[in-house]
């Protein structure tokens, strides 16, 4: 049993690798310029046909979905940073008014001990 858990670990953690691979490949901007030249190549074709069902469909299963996701995953990445660095910033604040905070005290703890008088 435990021989299956190990393996079932390792075969999730190669799983996992591919994902993170494959996530960081395509939420680039570069993924959807080539998706969107991809996606523009097929276009005249749907076009031409003239039929408002094949348009639309390519509107929606060719474009937005070919797309969009690169971009709302860049879009992801670019939030993740501004929150990460935000988080940083809040962290450093609260970090040296923590110190300020501890200065004080032992200003305050050092004036009200018996040797100080």
């Amino acid at each position: 049993m435990a021989k299956q858990s190990r393996l079932e670990r390792r075969l999730s953690d190669i799983l996992d690798a591919w994902g993170e691979r494959i996530t960081s490949v395509v939420g680039t901007m570069w993924t959807a310029i080539a998706f969107t030249v991809l996606a523009i190549i097929s276009l005249p074709a749907a076009l031409a046909t003239g039929d408002p069902v094949i348009i639309v469909a390519w509107v929606a299963q060719t474009f937005l979905q070919l797309v969009l996701l690169p971009i709302i995953m860049v879009g992801q990445n670019v939030q993740s940073r501004k929150t990460e660095r935000r988080d940083n910033e809040t962290h450093s604040a609260v970090m040296a008014a923590h110190r300020e905070t501890q200065q004080i005290l032992a200003e305050i703890h050092a004036a009200r001990s018996p040797r100080a008088k």
